[in-house]
C-alpha cells in the first residue's frame, strides 16, 4: 500500500474536523483507541464479532458490548429502548465514547444513539462492509426508521474518527462486495466520465487486488469530502449523490430488497442513463459507454422480476418529488454531467422505465 493510499483523510464538518484512518493505521488506532483508558460503549453487528472476533478483540472485552444483528428492524425507534437501557445499566456518561463496529445499520443506530444521548455523545466509526467504507462512514448522515416509516428520523452528527481497515472485506460475500462498488462506480460517475471511464478500466482488479480496491475507496470518499465540505446539510449541490437511488429505491422497494441496495443502485444509474436518452437531453453514447460495466455489476439480476406497477407506485412517492405527477431524479446530459431535473411522470417517462425494465435491462 502506498504512503498516498494509507495516509488518513480530514474532512471538515460542523462539529469540527474529524479523520479517515486506512490499513494499518486504523487496526492500530482501534488497539490504541481500546487501551486508551477512555470509557467505551461498543455496538457490533454480531456476526462482525463472530468473524473477526480476533482483529475486535480488544474492543469486544470491555465492560460495555451491544451485540446486534444488522437488521432494518433493529434500527426502528421501538428497539431504541432497549438501547438506551443498555447504556444506562453500563453507566455511559457525556465523556465517554461509542463505537460502531459494522456496516450501515449499525451505523444509524450509534450516531442516532450518540446525537440523543445525554444531549450528545461522542462516537467513532469501525466500517466493516463496502458500502459503509467506500460512502456512508463520512458526510454525517443518519436515520432510522419509525413503524412503517422508512429512515424518517435522523441526524447530521459527525463521527469523531473513522478507523477504515479493508482487511473486514475477506468475508463480504460476492452481492455485498458488488453493492459496495456500486456505490464507488457512483461517484466516480459523478467526478464526471473521464474519472468513471478510469476505474471502468480497473473493474476486474477491484475484486482480485486489495491495494486496487482500496485505492478506489479512498478515490471515492475524496471526491465525496469535496461536496459534503461545500453542502454537508444536503440541501444542493451533495444532491448529486442522489444518482441511480430515485430508480435504485423504487426498484428495491417493488422487488420487496431482494436486490441489494448497491446493486440495485447500479440498475438504477443504467436506468437513468437510457431514460435520459427519452426524455432528456442524455446521449446514446454515453448510456453505451457506462453499461458493459454497470451491467457486469449487476450480473445476476438483469432478469430479476420487478413488478413495474409497484416500481411507478414507489417512484412516485419519492421524497425527492416536488410536486404530485412528476419525478425529481439526476440525469445526465449531452456531455455525461449529471444535474437534478425534474420530469413530469408522463407517457414518455413510463413508456422509458418500462422499456428498460423489461427490454434493455435483460439484453
Amino acid at each position: 500500500m502506498s504512503d498516498a493510499v494509507g495516509a488518513g483523510l480530514t474532512v471538515r464538518s460542523h462539529k469540527g474536523p474529524y479523520d479517515v484512518l486506512f490499513g494499518d493505521r486504523a487496526a492500530a488506532g482501534l488497539d490504541a483507541l481500546a487501551a486508551g483508558g477512555r470509557p467505551l460503549h461498543v455496538i457490533v453487528d454480531e456476526r462482525v464479532a463472530d468473524l473477526h472476533g480476533d482483529r475486535l478483540a480488544p474492543l469486544l472485552a470491555g465492560p460495555s458490548v451491544l451485540r446486534l444483528a444488522a437488521t432494518e428492524t433493529n434500527k426502528s425507534l421501538e428497539k431504541f429502548p432497549a438501547y438506551v437501557d443498555h447504556l444506562v445499566a453500563t453507566g455511559i456518561r457525556r465523556d465517554h465514547l461509542l463505537v460502531a463496529v459494522g456496516g450501515g445499520i449499525i451505523q444509524d443506530i450509534t450516531c442516532f444513539l450518540a446525537a440523543t444521548m445525554l444531549r450528545g455523545v461522542e462516537w467513532a466509526f469501525c466500517p466493516t462492509t463496502l458500502l459503509a467504507q467506500a460512502d456512508s462512514c463520512i458526510g454525517s448522515k443518519s436515520s432510522i426508521n419509525s413503524a412503517a416509516a422508512k429512515n424518517i428520523l435522523g441526524t447530521f452528527t459527525p463521527p469523531r474518527t473513522i478507523y477504515l481497515d479493508v482487511a473486514f472485506q475477506a468475508t463480504l460475500d460476492a452481492r455485498d462486495v458488488r453493492s459496495g462498488i456500486g456505490e464507488i462506480l457512483k461517484v466516480h460517475a459523478i467526478d464526471g466520465p473521464e474519472s468513471f471511464a478510469v476505474i471502468a478500466a480497473d473493474y476486474d482488479r477491484l475484486f482480485t487486488e486489495p491495494d486496487v480496491m482500496l485505492r478506489y475507496v479512498r478515490a471515492a470518499l475524496e471526491i465525496k469530502k469535496a461536496y459534503i465540505e461545500e453542502d454537508e446539510f444536503d440541501r444542493g449541490p451533495r444532491n448529486i449523490f442522489n444518482y441511480g437511488h430515485t430508480f435504485g429505491h423504487a426498484i428495491e422497494a417493488a422487488t420487496e430488497f431482494a436486490i441489494p441496495h448497491g446493486i440495485a443502485v447500479t440498475i438504477g444509474m443504467d436506468m437513468a442513463n437510457f431514460v435520459a436518452t427519452r426524455v432528456g437531453d442524455g446521449s446514446e453514447d454515453h448510456f453505451r459507454r457506462l453499461r458493459p460495466t454497470l451491467a457486469a455489476n449487476y450480473e445476476g439480476f438483469q432478469s430479476h422480476p420487478v413488478p413495474f406497477d409497484a416500481f411507478l407506485g414507489a417512484i412516485l412517492k419519492d421524497k425527492k418529488n416536488t410536486g404530485a405527477g412528476s419525478v425529481t431524479m439526476i440525469l445526465p446530459g449531452a456531455d455525461g454531467r449529471l444535474a437534478k431535473v425534474t420530469h413530469a411522470a408522463d407517457d414518455a417517462f413510463t413508456s422509458a422505465c418500462r422499456t428498460f425494465l423489461e427490454e434493455v435491462r435483460p439484453a
